[in-house]
């Protein structure tokens, strides 16, 4: 996760194109949301043939994965919760289940658990996503670069930090 926020903010700091970060960041909502399985690996597979930041999007996928975390009400996890109802309700509508049962008899796609409440919910919540929050990473992102950047880079704390020999030549290689 250290890794990919170095990468993230390389990129947010240096000229990387925001499209390709905020495609980064959509697929990791995607792939955040689906839980890991076949399906999880096919999709991320699939990530490597669209143009987009690779950091952004390991970056997106553990933080929505920490996110899934976060207890609800009941003690129990309240965004899998969400993800779990709405798998259910698809995978229970009558005019989808010739689909979902000849799915079933392919060969090798039984084995994508798409027939599982959790996978089912995770990939429809995940695309229908997709679109809107990379829009709003593409309205984010510069606000980032114009207005909270310049404050974080010339707070004192960071004025310090960049005091150490090491930590500069961070810095200057990050510019870079």
């Amino acid at each position: 996760m250290i890794k990919a926020t170095a990468k993230l903010l390389v990129a947010l700091n240096g000229n990387a194109k925001k499209d390709q970060i905020a495609a980064g960041l959509a697929w990791g909502l995607l792939l955040g949301l689906v839980p890991t399985g076949l399906f999880w690996v096919t999709l991320f597979i699939v990530t490597f043939f669209f143009n987009h930041n690779h950091g952004a999007k390991i970056f997106g996928m553990a933080f929505v994965k920490l996110l899934m975390l976060i207890p609800g009400p009941n003690q129990l996890p309240l965004i899998p919760q969400a993800i779990d109802a709405l798998g259910f309700y698809i995978l229970n509508i009558d005019s989808l289940r010739p689909l979902f049962t000849s799915m079933y008899n392919m060969p090798f796609v039984p084995f994508t658990k798409f027939n599982n409440t959790l996978v089912a919910g995770g990939i429809i919540l995940g695309v229908v996503l997709w679109l809107p929050s990379f829009f709003l990473y593409m309205k984010l992102i510069p606000i980032y670069r114009n207005k909270v950047a310049p404050h974080i880079r010339e707070s004192k704390a960071v004025k310090k930090i960049l005091k150490f020999p090491l930590l500069k030549l961070i810095d200057t290689a990050m510019k870079g």
